[in-house]
């Protein structure tokens, strides 16, 4: 009996909705799984500190142009808007506390979850992907190696460290574009542009910027390991786990920014103000 449209599209969302689910346990799995291998080899004293140092700069190299470029005009155009909405209220004054206050809690992990879902997590999939297809990744698994413990676990641990120096250069390059818009152009004098940023921000700002790295750098680079190690179909099959890795990256991420947000002004509500 040939099944109905509405059968044959309930189906097809069911099978979707399923591969979904798995694709996310198995997402959280391989996680885990890297970070416990991560943790247990640094206390033991067996962790591949030179492979990490290796990928964390491969990593800053491919992505420390792009954070910056990103950055400075990020910061223009946030301080432009502060500046002509403080302007029109009569609250120049406060213009240092808005941009400072702003770029921690949101504009510098906001950039740092663009590049490393965009970035880091593509050169990671496609690394881990290129190796998958030429057998390495199975060559490692006939030798007794775990492959995520030698080949993810090094990568998260230097993600995770990459966000976090991200995170401080984004802050400090978006504060610093915003004060020399502010008060080069005379909106505002540099004392009290400083007076309002260093009254208002809060060091729980910066430790919710840096815990949002932290998450970002895991998260994006073991949603990249999961879809490079599970390549197949040769490099068009990496080209569409590269894709995926961008796309899926770019959606968690942003997803996990607003949680961890709206989790810290709950939690802290003194922090909002």
């Amino acid at each position: 009996m040939t099944a109905t449209l509405p059968e044959r599209l309930a189906t097809g969302l069911w099978r979707r909705f399923a591969e979904g689910l798995r694709t996310v346990g198995e997402t959280i799995a391989l996680g885990a799984e890297a970070c416990a291998y991560a943790a247990r080899d640094i206390v033991t004293g067996r962790f591949d500190w030179a492979q990490a140092a290796d990928q964390a700069w491969f990593m800053a190299r491919v992505s420390l142009l792009p954070t910056i470029l990103v950055a400075i005009p990020f910061g223009v155009v946030t301080s432009i808007q502060v500046g002509a909405v403080a302007n029109s209220i009569g609250a120049s004054s406060f213009s240092g506390a808005v941009n400072g206050v702003g770029v921690l809690r949101q504009a510098a992990p906001l950039v740092t979850s663009l590049i490393i879902a965009c970035v880091v997590g593509s050169a990671i999939c496609s690394d881990l992907g290129m190796r998958a297809i030429r057998d390495e990744i199975a060559a490692l698994e006939v030798m007794g190696t775990n492959p995520v413990q030698r080949m993810v676990a090094p990568r998260i641990v230097a993600a995770v460290f990459l966000s976090v120096m991200l995170t401080a250069i984004v802050a400090v390059a978006a504060i610093a574009t915003g004060y020399v818009m502010n008060v080069g152009r005379g909106v505002v004098g540099a004392g009290t542009y400083l007076d309002a940023f260093t009254n208002f921000s809060q060091s729980a700002d910066l430790w919710l910027a840096e815990g949002k790295a932290v998450l970002f750098g895991l998260i994006g680079t073991t949603v990249a390991a999961h879809k490079g190690l599970g390549a197949t179909g040769g490099p068009q099959g990496v080209a569409d786990a590269v894709n995926q890795t961008v796309v899926l990256n770019v959606i968690v991420l942003a997803v996990v920014n607003a949680v961890v947000t709206q989790g810290y002004l709950a939690l802290a509500p003194g922090g909002a103000a």
